[in-house]
């Protein structure tokens, strides 16, 4: 049984879990205040619910003091009790690898209440200064990427402060330079997405520069200087449509099936989403409930899906065996799932041609620049 102490209004509670190798009683301690406004009869049950709670992380081995444990320590236990539970494959993989290249190399030694504001700061710091790359390349890491470091850390500490390991997540207190801003959500206007639809229904051109040919007795002849009109697959045209009036993530679209359409009400059920395990895509079912949820979209969306679909049977009945599909609204030609780089690749070039006025696709964000593009030809 825990035994309860009271001090000045908190209560201090001490569980026995054994004896150590030289026959010492091993003892975790904790504190709990309750809520001052409570009546005594339930600031007693609220004392006696928490001791008991707090034995039983004790017995099964859930308890564990930030002065006496690593952030080494800590970090195994937090990936296969919480990483891997919690989080998708492809993501709880990236926080292992930030983990082990990064954090652990330099902080992994410490334990957790020695871990202050200070020297998790200067752990960022250090980053940003050359030879800190694991790769190499000259100078330190990006901002985008000491975030993503932060973002790691920050969430193992926050759940040491929930399982009462640490009073604080210290990383609280840490401001990286420009975070603020990178914290801005990034978004269309209503101006900017009317113009982005109305530019990807429209052909484009692509310079192609003179090159050398072989004719089919291979003689070689040289053509000038050329133009091409292309537009964009209707499909993808489409997906781009969906993005806009739904919100869906990237890993949700590919995810969709025409199955997940209700024709009828101009429903769409988002019930998966496509994520990168191992270096290849898994459609995986959510775990939290509200990322499962029915969206409404246009009427005349809902027709253009239609006819997308009118469109895939024609093609998958004149293919025949060569179709490997599923059912996937956004397909390979085969019919396969679409490639999990495709939809970026496509918004990069869809940028890329909007005229000589517009955004390069390396240095695209997904805010459209102020006024109105060039038109395209």
């Amino acid at each position: 049984m825990a035994s309860i102490r009271e001090r000045n209004g908190s209560y201090q509670i001490t569980v026995s879990c054994g004896y150590d190798i030289n026959g010492k009683k091993i003892l975790e301690t904790t504190t709990f205040t309750p809520d001052p406004c409570l009546t005594p009869k339930k600031r007693e049950k609220a004392v006696k619910e928490y001791a008991q709670q707090f034995e039983s992380r004790v017995k099964n081995g859930f308890a564990m003091d930030g002065r006496k444990i690593t952030l080494k320590d800590f970090s195994d236990r937090w990936m296969e009790e919480y990483a891997k539970i919690n989080l998708q494959p492809g993501t709880a993989t990236k926080y292992a690898e930030e983990l082990n290249d990064k954090i652990l190399p330099a902080l992994g030694h410490l334990k957790l209440s020695e871990l202050k504001p200070h020297i998790i700061n200067a752990f960022f710091a250090s980053l940003t200064r050359d030879g800190a790359r694991k790769d190499g390349k000259a100078g330190g890491y990006s901002k985008a990427t000491i975030m993503k470091t932060r973002n790691v850390l920050s969430s193992m500490l926050r759940t040491a402060t929930e399982w009462e390991i640490i009073d604080t997540n210290p990383c609280d207190k840490v401001r990286l330079q420009g975070e603020d801003a990178a914290e801005k959500l990034k978004f269309f206007t209503p101006e900017q997405t009317a113009v982005f639809l109305d530019y990807i229904e429209k052909p484009y051109i692509i310079q192609v520069g003179g090159h050398k040919r072989v004719d089919d007795t291979g003689i070689p002849y040289t053509v000038g200087d050329y133009e091409i009109e292309k537009s964009i697959p209707e499909q993808i045209k489409v997906m781009f449509y969906l993005a806009i009036y739904t919100g869906l993530r990237k890993g949700e679209l590919l995810a969709l099936q025409w199955s997940d359409v209700d024709f009828d009400t101009d429903i769409v059920q988002v019930s998966k989403a496509v994520t990168i395990v191992a270096g290849k895509p898994v459609c995986k079912i959510p775990k939290t409930k509200t990322s499962r949820r029915s969206v409404s979209i246009p009427h005349s969306l809902t027709e253009r899906l239609l006819a997308l679909r009118q469109s895939q049977d024609e093609f998958h009945s004149q293919v025949g065996d060569y179709w490997q599909g599923e059912n996937w609204i956004f397909t390979q030609d085969n019919g396969r799932m679409m490639n999990y780089s495709t939809p970026y690749q496509a918004l990069q070039d869809t940028i890329a041609y909007t005229g000589p006025a517009a955004p390069s696709a390396r240095n695209f964000s997904p805010t459209l620049p102020e006024g109105s593009p060039t038109p395209r030809k």
